[in-house]
């Protein structure tokens, strides 16, 4: 049996089946094989039949009998019947409109039955294997219980799994992970850990199964991403030789003064400049702490190099944002940064191409034809090109790329930044950048290929924003206090949880404010004198900057959003920022909005409005008004509610168990540390084969000897 068939070519599967096992991410053996419990029932806790009361949930465990199919009420209902018997007893079963159901248990299989109880017996209960799974001779209370769906139920899992980990299958199974690193933390073997994981005798043992699985993970991402770093070091970049003393009179012309944090960052990526290899660095920091800044002068640095051997021309630097709003922001930032030097500037996007200086205004840019620009910055002219995606298409061809900036660097897949990175023949230094604050595990786990540098100081002199959270009954008052700031002439965001009021006749009603509706009951019943505009996901690129421009010009109000409203936009005015259901959001989401409103020099402030008063979720939230930064707040999360609360984990492309591991920093550092001790000794795992394969294979997993 190898690890990549397809179930459907080891068991008779039906369409629908195979369906519902695509939706589990299932449909390979390996896939099957990693396909966890997601908790463990345990038989020893049923009640006995003899003691069941009519009328109460309750849960028995026995043998089954006597299962078939019959039709009910005047022949119209098919339904399977069976009856359950324990050392006290027996009782009936049925499960109307599933006869499948006596086609799927052999008669005299233990099974556990959970439902409520009546004098006919038991009517549609839960049921579920209860033996155990590998071990015949030594049966023991606990059973799995596997994520399901319409489909696919636990119980054919649970068959599924028991013809794949026959003994034989088990016997031949070889380990990925080195022994020494099994018995240096710990951990069970393979075969020890998917006996364990899919029939533990104690919980003790899934514990320490689902321990090394998760160490597993980690490990591998680990590999892969420091065999990344380390080959790089292999690729030629321009070296570019600049000191912090050749770049510190363009600081010193920032409008603002450069905090500690800026300058070690500039340190770190000068040195990286130096080094004849390509830099690979994340800038992490909190909106308004200054990112752009420094980018502006890692540009710098490259716009007043040579290229190599050439006593003419200079260097050119890529940077790409995730919108054209953003795109056209930061080729404005970047006009204020080099205005007073003689540096070609430009911008790309699907709504056209700009440059700076302009012929006709040094001191502005103009429009320019889209293959005049491709022209000149293929000749070398444009030392600096801002844009969006449309950077990245082929006709977009560069002289000498020594840099690639990537602006919210989660917004853009591996493969996205990679274009940009081919673009030349040379390998470009790349700066990703990011102001979604995550957890240092978390970073160490992903980010294993690049060095990290925080921005965790705010530059002197910006306001700290003041953070109220609102109960439903001060809601009136926060909206008197925002109506005194709206008449000064300031700004507002209210952000909601979703876009349209839930359908009844589709799903169960949501207590969470929708954008269209709280737009239409703020203009009718709170603020009818203002103008108000909704912005959402599902309006298009052209309509969303069609309304954020129209707001960034004060011809709108109050903005109604969803969390769409973009990181980095920036509308001075915009000091004020309502968050509507706020205990839906993780908390370094919810810093992530208030950032918003720090761009003007007005007091900002931020109103979260909860709807749950519990004392948990007011704790919660009152570390929004305690914590010095984003990322103790991430941490904060992680730790009250788990990974899955922290911004965008669906396209970190973690397992749930990988994401349980990032709470456990020590081994998360323990896998990064033999990791990379394998890589620093053998880049290329040319020692270290299974290894090799587990990578090269798609992070197979599971091989037979």
């Amino acid at each position: 049996m190898n690890p990549k068939d397809k179930l459907i070519e080891k068991f008779r599967i039906l369409p629908a089946q195979e369906k519902a096992l695509k939706h589990l991410g299932i449909e390979t053996i390996e896939d099957l094989a990693y396909h966890f419990p997601a908790r463990y029932g345990d038989t020893a806790s049923a009640s006995t039949i003899a003691n069941l009361e009519k009328g109460q949930n309750a849960v028995i465990s026995g043998t089954i009998s006597g299962l078939k199919t019959k039709k009910a009420f005047r022949r119209k209902i098919s339904m399977a019947e069976a009856v359950v018997t324990d050392e006290t007893g027996s009782v009936k079963v049925v499960w109307f409109r599933q006869p499948y159901l006596a086609k799927m248990f052999m008669e005299g299989t233990q099974v556990r039955i959970e439902g409520k109880y009546s004098e006919k017996g038991f009517s549609n209960p839960k049921i579920e294997p209860a033996p155990t799974l590998f071990n015949k001779t030594s049966p023991h209370s606990l059973y799995p219980v596997y994520p399901e769906t319409r489909g696919i139920t636990s119980n054919w899992i649970y068959h599924a799994v028991k013809k794949i980990m026959s003994r034989t299958l088990l016997d031949t199974l070889v380990d990925p992970i080195p022994e020494e690193f099994l018995k240096k933390y710990n951990l069970p073997t393979l075969k020890t850990a998917l006996v364990w994981i899919h029939a533990p005798h104690k919980i003790a043992d899934a514990q320490a199964a689902r321990k090394r699985f998760a160490f597993e993970e980690i490990f591998f991402i680990q590999l892969e991403r420091q065999k990344t770093r380390v080959l790089s070091r292999e690729r030629a970049a321009f070296a570019i030789d600049k000191k912090f003393e050749e770049v510190e009179s363009f600081i010193n012309r920032f409008p603002f003064a450069a905090t500690n944090a800026q300058k070690n960052s500039i340190e770190h990526i000068l040195e990286d400049f130096r080094k004849g290899y390509p830099m690979s660095r994340l800038l992490e920091g909190d909106v308004g702490s200054g990112k752009t800044a420094v980018a502006a002068v890692a540009a710098y640095a490259v716009a007043t190099s040579k290229p190599k051997n050439q006593n003419f021309g200079t260097l050119q630097s890529a940077y790409m944002a995730p919108t054209e709003i953003l795109a056209q922001q930061h080729f404005e930032s970047f006009i204020q940064y080099f205005k007073h030097l003689p540096i070609n500037i430009a911008l790309i996007t699907g709504s056209g191409c700009r440059k700076f200086p302009s012929k006709l205004n040094p001191d502005g840019w103009t429009n320019i034809s889209r293959a005049q620009l491709l022209k000149w910055v293929a000749n070398g002219e444009i030392s600096m090109l801002i844009g969006t995606h449309a950077l990245i298409q082929k006709s977009v061809k560069f002289k000498h790329l020594a840099l690639v900036v990537v602006d919210e660097q989660h917004r853009f897949g591996t493969a996205q930044r990679q274009k940009l990175v081919n673009k030349s023949e040379i390998t470009p230094h790349l700066l990703s950048m990011t102001a979604t604050p995550i957890p240092r595990t978390l970073a160490l786990t992903l980010y294993g290929d690049l060095d990290l540098t925080l921005l965790d100081e705010m530059p002197v002199g910006r306001k700290q924003i003041i953070t109220e959270i609102i109960t439903p009954e001060r809601r009136n008052t926060a909206y008197e206090k925002i109506r005194d700031e709206l008449r000064a002439g300031r700004q507002l965001y209210v952000i909601c949880p979703r876009i349209d009021e839930p359908d009844p006749a589709k799903e169960l009603a949501i207590l969470a404010k929708s954008v269209k509706e709280e737009a239409k009951r703020l203009k009718k019943e709170v603020f009818p004198e203002y103008e108000i505009e909704i912005l959402h996901s599902k309006m298009t690129p052209a309509e969303k900057e069609h309304v954020m421009l129209f707001f960034k010009a004060h011809k709108i109000d109050i903005l109604v959003s969803t969390s769409v409203v973009e990181v980095g936009v920036n509308v001075e005015n915009a000091s004020l920022i309502i968050i509507e259901g706020a205990e839906r959001f993780g908390l370094a989401q919810l810093h992530q909005l208030r950032g918003r409103v720090l761009r003007g020099n007005h007091q900002p402030y931020c109103f979260v409005f909860a709807e749950i008063k519990t004392s948990k979720t007011v704790e919660r939230l009152r570390a929004l008004k305690t914590a010095k930064n984003g990322f103790e707040l991430a941490e904060f999360d992680l730790k009250q509610r788990g990974a899955g609360e922290l911004v965008g984990t669906k396209q970190w492309g973690l397992s749930d168990l990988g994401m349980e591991a990032i709470k456990n920093i020590k081994m998360v550092e323990a896998a990064r540390l033999e990791a990379g001790k394998i890589i620093e000794r053998d880049p290329h795992l040319s020692q270290f084969q299974l290894l090799k394969e587990c990578l090269e294979s798609n992070s197979q997993r599971i091989h037979f000897e």
